[in-house]
């Protein structure tokens, strides 16, 4: 209680925020020494900020991996900063210590972020970029100039290659049409071990008419460097505004990404910045129609925004791309795909937008063939999932985290994962073609993974728990529980569909053990003895297994292992299954507790972005904001997935939380409101 009263008094004094506004995020102090940027993304392409004027930390897009780096497996690759550039005035290049009154801001209703600073007695200046959300591999950003006193500018779009990369070729190219002018600054390079080509280009907007813009003119710095200038002049009190287009692809994502980065980009082009704009608000207006509103909390309100504009941000409909832990925040994880998209973030977008959760299973369906020659190694029957999985789906864990070999749960929460997509949409084609597929497959690796010790004992042995702290342990209850859903699924999937079942699914299922300790506390492994836990493993079985149904099993449950956590070192989705099942209990005043715990000790300035642990500092994790998402929309909200859909169970809201009102839900974009 101590660490989050202390975390409380933090969040409210750093940085001033102005936690009144629902959808606007502001930094009016920008410390570079404490700084962690926050991410505008498409579900494609990640720009990261950063307090240097004109610059951008990171620019990350998803799928692009290769092997380099630590741990001798697949790492999230960074791409060509296509959106750094810099600005001079009267001959002086505007850097961090002259730009003066710098505030920053994101705009999560349209996912925009703005720099706004003062240059001396001369101008006034602000930037915004976007990742378009139409289209994935294309960013824009606007500049807009106030003069103050006559001045003359130059802006440049530098176009440098991250370290990592080898071999960058760099191009410019004039396309001289009757109607239009495109400066194309473009570069190649290729990934560090050769396997994939990465390519970036970018354009100028102007604002004057065809035949009046400035002139474009090319330098070349180095092999790594290249840039493209203009220069105007601007009288006092006028306010001038150029745009950058840019579009970044790599050979993961189509066979000719030099000629398609350039395509990209002359397309936005030839669309023009109110267009570009137009579709993109228009875009974010139809996500945003599922949302989530609190009243009575406005910066409750606030942070649950900025969760699921994350979260949002880090998905895209018609891939078969999932996001990692930090999905498009940085390299965190190496960009590998874990349990935390099926159990955490997944469940709260599929109620939501199911169209941009249907990805997330995608992904994993064109994986099967990889899972099932996973299983067949470790001398099993069906598919076993990994671990860590990027972009073929083989195991990524490094060979020095037990986690890969061992954490076997990751099958059964792919499984589960599927199942509900068909509870929520009802597609049984869907069902028939992608669902049973890796239902049945689960569901056969499951049966030749129990141990058949007699009646009762089907046990699971020699696993990583999802308490990961417990390795290398027997009959852990998530695991076990976890398996037990996915062998029931797959019969029920099985029923659905006029196909006849294994009958052995249901044989197993029945004989798995879930264990107890003397005091009747369901047991988490079977030498658990009371140590402190890393995951919400036992609890789990509430919600969402429903293995545990009984409301005095599940509170014994809650109230031994919520003393269970340290202070330190947990992830935030832990204590955001105890805000859920608190919340189903009717216990408004521990749920409320857990919530706040859950994620305001892990705040980082300036932007509240929320790292994974208390006083951690690897932004943005994304699991735990599934999981908070999840303790607000199933817990406080009372939302239930069903094989019948959606329904609502009793439940009850914070006594600061005037009324909860959740709209956009499922197929039928239903709204619930809870008083």
């Amino acid at each position: 209680m101590k660490s989050l009263a202390i975390a409380l008094l933090f969040c409210c004094f750093f940085n001033r925020l102005q936690a009144q506004d629902p959808w606007k995020i502001q930094a009016s102090r920008i410390d570079p020494s404490n700084y962690y940027g926050i991410t505008v993304a498409n579900g494609m392409i990640g720009i990261v900020s950063s307090p240097e004027p004109f610059k951008v930390k990171d620019v990350v897009l998803a799928g692009a991996y290769d092997l380099y780096g630590r741990g001798r497996v697949s790492n999230f690759l960074k791409s060509f900063n296509l959106l750094n550039m810099y600005l001079e005035v009267d001959g002086r290049r505007i850097d961090k210590n002259s730009a003066t009154g710098m505030t920053q801001e994101l705009d999560m209703k349209k996912a925009a972020f703005t720099t706004r600073f003062n240059y001396s007695d001369k101008a006034d200046v602000s930037y915004t970029y976007y990742s378009l959300r139409q289209l994935p591999y294309t960013v824009l950003m606007d500049v807009t100039i106030t003069a103050k006193k006559d001045i003359n500018i130059t802006g440049a779009s530098v176009m440098e290659a991250p370290d990592a990369l080898k071999d960058v070729q760099n191009y410019y190219n004039e396309i001289d049409r009757p109607h239009v002018v495109i400066s194309l600054l473009t570069s190649s390079a290729k990934s560090p071990t050769g396997k994939l080509l990465m390519c970036a280009s970018n354009t100028f907007l102007f604002s004057e008419e065809h035949g009046h813009e400035p002139r474009v003119i090319h330098e070349m710095w180095d092999n790594n460097m290249h840039l493209m200038k203009f220069s105007r002049t601007i009288k006092a009190g006028e306010t001038y505004r150029f745009s950058i287009a840019g579009s970044s692809i790599t050979s993961a994502h189509h066979d000719d990404p030099l000629n398609e980065a350039e395509r990209a980009t002359i397309f936005a082009k030839l669309e023009g910045r109110d267009r570009l704009l137009s579709f993109h608000t228009k875009a974010w207006e139809d996500l945003w129609k599922s949302d989530i509103i609190i009243e009575g909390d406005p910066q409750s309100q606030q942070d649950i925004h900025s969760m699921l504009y994350h979260l949002y941000s880090f998905t895209r409909e018609g891939t078969a791309l999932s996001p990692s832990p930090m999905g498009l925040s940085g390299l965190g994880y190496n960009g590998h795909v874990f349990w935390d998209t099926e159990l955490w973030m997944y469940p709260a977008v599929l109620v939501l937008h199911p169209e941009l959760a249907k990805s997330m299973v995608e992904y994993r369906f064109q994986r099967l063939d990889a899972a099932k020659r996973n299983a067949f190694s470790k001398g099993f029957k069906g598919a076993m999932f990994p671990w860590e999985s990027a972009e073929t789906g083989v195991e990524e864990t490094p060979v020095w985290a037990l986690s890969g070999p061992f954490e076997h749960h990751i099958t059964a929460c792919v499984s589960i994962a599927a199942w509900n997509y068909y509870c929520v949409t009802q597609d049984k084609n869907w069902l028939r073609e992608k669902g049973w597929p890796v239902l049945s497959a689960t569901a056969d690796f499951w049966a030749s993974r129990v141990e058949r010790n007699g009646p009762g004992h089907y046990d699971i042995n020699n696993v990583v728990a999802a308490d990961e702290w417990a390795e290398n342990v027997n009959n852990n209850a998530f695991t076990n529980a976890a398996a037990k859903a996915n062998l029931k699924n797959a019969t029920e999937a099985a029923k659905i569909l006029g196909i006849a079942p294994d009958p052995d699914w249901m044989l197993v299922a029945n004989n798995i053990p879930v264990l107890k300790m003397q005091n009747g506390v369901t047991q988490e492994h079977a030498t658990y003895h009371g140590e402190g836990i890393k995951q919400a493993d036992v609890n789990l079985l509430a919600y969402p297994l429903h293995e545990i149904t009984d409301t005095a099993q599940i509170r014994k449950d809650l109230d031994f292992y919520a003393t269970k956590v340290p202070n330190e070192g947990t992830p935030a989705m832990t204590q955001a299954i105890f805000t859920l099942l608190y919340a189903r209990l009717g216990d408004k005043d521990k749920a409320y507790h857990w919530f706040k715990d859950a994620y305001l000790p892990n705040l980082n300035p300036p932007f509240r972005v929320v790292a994974e642990t208390k006083g951690g500092t690897n932004p943005y994790f994304a699991t735990g904001a599934g999981g908070i998402l999840q303790s607000v929309l199933m817990g406080f909200g009372g939302l239930e997935i069903t094989p019948q859909g959606i329904i609502q169970l009793k439940s009850s809201l914070p006594a600061a939380w005037k009324s909860l009102t959740i709209t956009g839900v499922g197929p039928q974009k239903k709204t619930y409101i809870i008083k």
